[in-house]
């Protein structure tokens, strides 16, 4: 499964790419609006963060009509060959979607709530759909149970498109993505520097330091 971020800090994007972990970025106009208040511009955001990354990164239009989600979506493609244009769950962006994919231009369908939604943006041409499993959550729903779902309906019908875990809140969420086989998992970077962690690891660590040290004291590793 890839691993994307979910965000539009370069500091976070760098150190997730430090790391080793990052396959990919999804940004959205809340995460970029948040930067540029900082004062940062939003060509330039963009520019740093397709640089940085080492895979696909989906960057949102905020049009909501077809023609202005198509002018700029094209802009947005024009930004680097690893930019993917992210674009709302609607009728409108369904017939953009497709006019898109129909350019072999990527697309993340976006705000996905259920497999019809999902099955409907696939068959448009989305490369990705994004199923928001913590916003399902918070209304009671299980979010994780819509991933399972649209594999299925994806399996059923040889579906191409990717099936990417958005709204994650937890590392249970990543942990049950990897289980039912989604293709990505984007997170925020506060559950990602989360999951290389475990209690037991570090007990475990520092069991073996403070034997080293009793028996060694402050002696160097001797090769």
């Amino acid at each position: 499964m890839k691993v994307f971020l979910d965000s539009a800090n370069i500091d976070e994007i760098k150190q997730a790419n430090d790391w080793g972990l990052l396959d990919g970025v999804t940004t959205n106009p809340s995460l970029i609006a948040k930067e540029m208040k900082k004062g940062l511009e939003f060509k330039k955001i963009l520019k740093s963060i397709l640089e940085i990354t080492p895979g696909p990164v989906s960057i949102e239009v905020i049009g909501t009509d077809y023609e202005t989600m198509m002018k700029q979506a094209l802009k947005v493609s024009e930004l680097g060959n690893n930019a993917v244009v992210k674009l709302p769950f609607t009728t409108d962006g369904l017939r953009a979607t497709k006019s898109l994919s129909d350019k072999r231009i990527p697309v993340n369908s976006t705000l996905i709530f259920n497999g019809i939604q999902a099955l409907f943006a696939a068959k448009a041409g989305a490369a990705y759909v994004s199923p928001f499993v913590g916003r399902l959550d918070d209304i009671g729903e299980d979010g994780m149970s819509v991933i399972e779902q649209i594999k299925t309906i994806f399996t059923n019908y040889e579906m191409k498109t990717k099936i990417l875990v958005a709204s994650v809140r937890s590392p249970l969420h990543v942990l049950r993505g990897m289980i039912m086989g989604a293709d990505v998992v984007t997170l925020p970077f506060d559950v990602l520097s989360k999951l290389p962690s475990h209690p037991k690891t570090e007990e475990g660590l520092n069991r073996f330091l403070k034997d080293w040290e009793n028996a060694f004291g402050n002696m160097d590793f001797p090769l």
